[in-house]
């Protein structure tokens, strides 16, 4: 009899923690954008316009958080600089070296529009704060499909994907936030319920896409569903999570169908958008850190623990705290200068 020891080599992560959090804050900033963009060329009366503080907060916050997250992620933030200094335009990455400090610029500049209630300037800000949020939603997408190795990455249904959850966490993050903006700022009930009509209509398209992405994979057109179909049928902690997914997705497109007449409900609007956003961060988490365990080549799963110190649990513990820590800065503000926020309401 021969025994035969098969070992399985221990490989590190080439993406860590912090580019789920990057992805994620970069998909909700995008989402802000636009959403404030639309915000700015809406009639002063109508509900999208008086969504617009709770638009604006969630933009300044994922614009300056998403940066310092993709910095951490680099390692040494000096390694920034080689983007520039080295600049290779086939890469995606070096590209995001130009759109983001874009992005980032326009972003912040709107958020001064709106504080200082500047509604021309606002209108203005608002074409080019659409495009560039625009060009980031391709970037990142593109970043991720370009991946030739990960058949499950490598399709145009991931950067589409990824547009719609980050989106859809806008709509989370907005219900969120919208609680403790000053009573003067804050969403009535009309406008709650237009954002709860935003994010129907972006699960339905998500739901839609996944549709026609398991049809033509059952067809033969792409490798992505069949890298997932083998992913349900080989490892059961993946069938499990696929089924979690469904089930969670599930949950809260009833929510959002359901809560037509719960909008006003303080905790009810706070649980929806929590879930909004856990979801969404919760399928990057599985696109990044889940699918690197699974093998290029060989037959097992890579066993990858999640560091307890900044690369892992305490570096997304940060990150939520400073999101934290720019709310409460952004609604002291709000407080402190009446006579700025009130020129801002007027918008």
């Amino acid at each position: 009899m021969h025994i035969v020891e098969l070992l399985t080599p221990a490989y590190e992560s080439a993406w860590l923690p912090w580019a789920v959090q990057y992805f994620f804050l970069a998909g909700i900033a995008t989402g802000a954008a636009l959403l404030a963009a639309a915000c700015a060329w809406a009639p002063r009366a109508s509900a999208m316009a008086r969504l617009l503080p709770a638009a604006v907060l969630v933009l300044a916050v994922s614009a300056i958080a998403a940066p310092v997250s993709l910095l951490a992620d680099l390692h040494q933030p000096a390694r920034f600089w080689h983007f520039y200094a080295h600049f290779t335009p086939w890469s995606w990455m070096s590209v995001g070296a130009l759109l983001l400090p874009a992005f980032v610029g326009l972003a912040l500049a709107f958020v001064l529009a709106w504080w200082l209630g500047r509604p021309q300037w606002l209108r203005w800000l608002a074409p080019l704060l659409a495009v560039s949020a625009l060009t980031i939603t391709a970037y990142t997408g593109a970043e991720l499909m370009a991946v030739r190795s990960r058949p499950l990455w490598n399709t145009l249904w991931v950067p589409l994907n990824l547009a719609l959850t980050g989106w859809l966490a806008t709509v989370g993050c907005m219900l969120v936030t919208a609680r403790f903006l000053p009573a003067r700022h804050r969403p009535d009930a009309g406008a709650l319920q237009a954002l709860r009509m935003l994010g129907l209509a972006l699960a339905l398209c998500l739901l839609a896409m996944v549709v026609v992405w398991a049809v033509a994979g059952w067809l033969g057109q792409g490798r992505s569903f069949q890298a997932a179909l083998q992913l349900w049928q080989q490892f059961p902690v993946w069938r499990l999570s696929m089924l979690g997914s469904a089930v969670a997705g599930a949950a809260l497109l009833w929510a959002l169908v359901r809560g037509g007449q719960r909008m006003a409900c303080p905790r009810y609007t706070l649980a929806l958008g929590l879930g909004l956003a856990a979801a969404a961060w919760a399928f990057r988490w599985a696109l990044f850190m889940g699918v690197q365990g699974v093998p290029k080549y060989g037959a097992g799963l890579y066993i990858y623990h999640m560091p307890l110190g900044g690369d892992g649990l305490l570096g997304m513990l940060g990150v939520a705290g400073l999101c934290i820590a720019l709310v409460t800065l952004a609604t002291w503000a709000l407080e402190l200068f009446p006579a700025r926020s009130a020129a801002a309401r007027a918008l």
